[in-house]
């Protein structure tokens, strides 16, 4: 399992995110919406890429309508893709590289990206249960 603090720093919740707990109360208060925009930009170098792509978890016109927090859904949203990140930079031990893996179809996803997959529950199951056979080197 990732360690929550990893999931905590792509984030840009700080190091006062320690457990799973922490990590959780956080997300039920709803995340500061920088956070959304933190994960952004460590999946895209692109800035306008980045930020085209934090409107496929929230749609622009309610993301104007945000003052500071994310919804709940949103916030749960926003830390399952940065969880699939953390799990990938680990497994890759290379941020680049994880953002590229990130990015780039895989035939064990039915060539979608790890990301297009990850945006469902079920989807980022089966992304990091691909992430935990290639950390332990068996076949995909």
């Amino acid at each position: 399992m990732i360690e929550p603090q990893s999931i905590a720093e792509i984030l840009g919740l700080g190091p006062s995110i320690r457990t799973v707990s922490e990590l959780e109360s956080a997300v039920s208060a709803g995340l500061p919406k920088r956070s959304l925009e933190k994960l952004s930009t460590r999946l895209y170098e692109d800035r306008r890429v980045a930020n085209a792509y934090k409107f496929k978890v929230v749609p622009a016109a309610t993301w104007k309508r945000r003052t500071r927090r994310l919804s709940v859904d949103e916030s749960e949203r926003t830390e399952r893709l940065a969880r699939v990140l953390a799990q990938a930079e680990y497994v890759w031990d290379d941020r680049d590289r994880a953002r590229e893996w990130m990015n780039k179809p895989h035939r064990e996803l039915h060539d979608r990206t790890p990301l297009e997959v990850a945006r469902t529950e079920l989807g980022a199951r089966r992304v990091e249960d691909l992430l935990e056979k290639l950390f332990y080197g068996l076949p995909v």
